[in-house]
């Protein structure tokens, strides 16, 4: 029994001296058995170095003994005057101090690391740069020992002087473009104020450009981003964050981005009069005024020319950003002290990316579209009429069938040659899946047995099977592949174009099946002099099935 109270002992001492005391985030009251908060004045003071503050101002706040007295432990929080909520952020260099998460969200608050003899205890606070604001107050517990403790010890009110985190953002819109401002936007041109699905920035500087009054707007889940490079590529870039924090929130973040992994955040530095708008949900808008030099990598120079980036992505529960799904960079750099240029965006749909949606349309629209239907319907066409003993459909459908799957094959190569990874969603699987099996298809088809072998039957239900699994995910990636080209625009006239080439396509199917079953009776449902019905249909299929290829074919040279 002794060494069971000695054991809890040691547990209660080792959580007061670790600092470790987020469960107090509340009543900052530690838990120190039946010892109760000192009633008196305590030794020790909260001082900020500031009076008033504003979004994303950042304030030093010094613990500070007044006497020989020095205290142990302690916790600092900044919260609303009346308020028992902590707001903003802390950041703390001394090693006898750490950071806290309080109710989930990270660096609440500050405390202790040990149980060490302290003086003075510096930390930096970072104001929200959203929401609704006002006064603060700082509020720090002192453990001068485990028995003698002081709670609630409160600095100053530190006055809130800035613009309401609900006031609207000046609403960005391309008037001013090319007169007063430089603009940035996808698709080019576009007007954020009457498209919602356009991803927009725009920078308007002070003659020498010590001040920035900069401007972000996009659909994300979770934030857009603006970046200023000495390249297109990302890596070593200026980057302003406008996302969502852990309460769904939006907050200006600075930071400097740092290849493919996380952005490093830095500190917000001289940024005021932030301005945020969250629509629906989804819709971010944001504008500031800043101070801070552009700095990309290692030099934080006046130079005026940059390359400009957007991108948007999700964050997760914690208000971290994640990798973006939306990335558009310039053409060319952009001289932020020239409003007259027009900024244009890097063509989002490389030639390569382009060939691979052709030749996929190719292959699946119209080689392998014929081929199949050669192979279904027009067996009788010509028979015993060939070469090498094959008959005419027979070889017209390999042919066909051969071009499809090498066609699919260069163009498989040509985009992970390009992409150079996974890049997720629906198509790349879907692309996938349709080169495996038409992979698979002609090696079934090399193995087959006789046709009057008794188990032909097995080869013929497995290469239907087979090819009615590849059109119907070649049909599915094409969709989701034309998707893809027209995310941004409004009207979808290619997915469209592609609805009305499936309804052609299953009209001719559906005709030419009508037409089978009228010869298996001996009959026909029309007649069409020396040509067969099933010949016509065929044209019929070729014609219209040319005149949609050549429309989609169009639109993505377009995109």
């Amino acid at each position: 029994m002794l060494l069971y109270v000695l054991l809890c002992c040691v547990g209660v001492v080792q959580s007061y001296r670790n600092g470790r005391v987020s469960t107090a985030c509340g009543s900052m009251t530690p838990s120190h058995r039946s010892n109760i908060a000192q009633s008196s004045s305590a030794p020790f003071t909260v001082t900020a170095d500031k009076t008033t503050f504003k979004e994303g101002d950042q304030i030093t706040v010094s613990l500070n003994s007044q006497s020989a007295d020095q205290f142990e432990g302690f916790m600092l929080q900044a919260r609303q005057v009346g308020s028992s909520t902590p707001i903003g952020t802390f950041n703390v260099m001394d090693s006898n101090a750490q950071l806290l998460s309080c109710d989930g969200v990270a660096s609440r608050a500050a405390s202790h690391t040990s149980g060490s003899k302290k003086g003075l205890i510096q930390a930096t606070w970072t104001a929200p740069t959203s929401g609704q604001l006002g006064n603060i107050e700082f509020r720090a517990t002192f453990v001068k020992n485990f028995a003698t403790f002081w709670v609630d010890v409160k600095s100053s009110t530190v006055a809130y002087t800035g613009t309401s985190g609900t006031a609207a953002p000046t609403a960005p819109s391309n008037p001013d473009c090319g007169k007063t401002k430089v603009c940035f936007s996808h698709p080019s041109s576009c007007d954020p104020t009457a498209n919602t699905a356009c991803f927009f920035m725009a920078v308007q500087t002070s003659s020498n450009q010590s001040e920035m009054r900069i401007e972000m707007f996009g659909q994300a889940d979770g934030y857009v981003a603006i970046g200023f490079s000495d390249d297109q590529e990302m890596g070593n870039d200026d980057i302003y964050i406008c996302g969502k924090d852990s309460s769904g929130n939006l907050q200006v973040r600075h930071a400097i981005s740092t290849g493919k992994s996380a952005p490093t955040i830095l500190s917000l530095g001289n940024v005021t009069d932030m301005r945020t708008t969250l629509t629906n949900g989804n819709t971010i808008n944001c504008s500031f005024t800043s101070r801070n030099a552009i700095s990309t990598g290692s030099r934080a120079t006046s130079i005026s020319e940059y390359y400009l980036m957007i991108a948007a992505g999700p964050s997760n529960s914690q208000g971290n950003i994640q990798i973006h799904a939306n990335k558009y960079v310039s053409s060319t750099k952009a001289n932020l002290q020239d409003p007259s240029q027009v900024v244009t965006s890097v063509e989002e749909f490389p030639a390569i990316v382009k060939a691979h949606g052709c030749l996929m349309l190719i292959s699946w629209m119209t080689t392998g579209s014929i081929g199949m239907l050669i192979a279904r319907y027009l067996k009788g066409v010509a028979k015993d009429h060939g070469c090498c003993g094959k008959d005419f459909w027979f070889m017209a459908h390999v042919s066909l069938m051969s071009l499809s799957v090498t066609a699919t094959a260069i163009a498989f190569i040509l985009v992970f040659s390009y992409v150079r990874g996974w890049s997720g969603g629906a198509h790349p699987v879907l692309g996938c899946l349709v080169m495996i099996l038409s992979l698979i298809q002609p090696i079934v088809a090399a193995f087959r047995c006789e046709p009057n072998h008794e188990r032909r039957f097995i080869f013929n239900w497995a290469h239907s099977f087979i090819a009615l699994a590849i059109k119907g995910l070649a049909v599915a990636a094409i969709f989701t592949g034309l998707a893809l080209f027209e995310e941004y625009k409004e009207d979808g006239w290619m997915l469209k174009v592609m609805g009305g080439f499936v309804t052609w396509e299953a009209l001719i199917y559906v005709l030419q099946d009508l037409n089978l079953r009228a010869k298996k009776k001996d009959s026909e449902t029309c007649s069409f002099g020396s040509m067969r019905p099933e010949t016509v249909l065929l044209v019929l299929f070729l014609l219209g099935n040319l005149a949609f290829l050549i429309a989609l074919l169009v639109g993505i040279g377009r995109s």
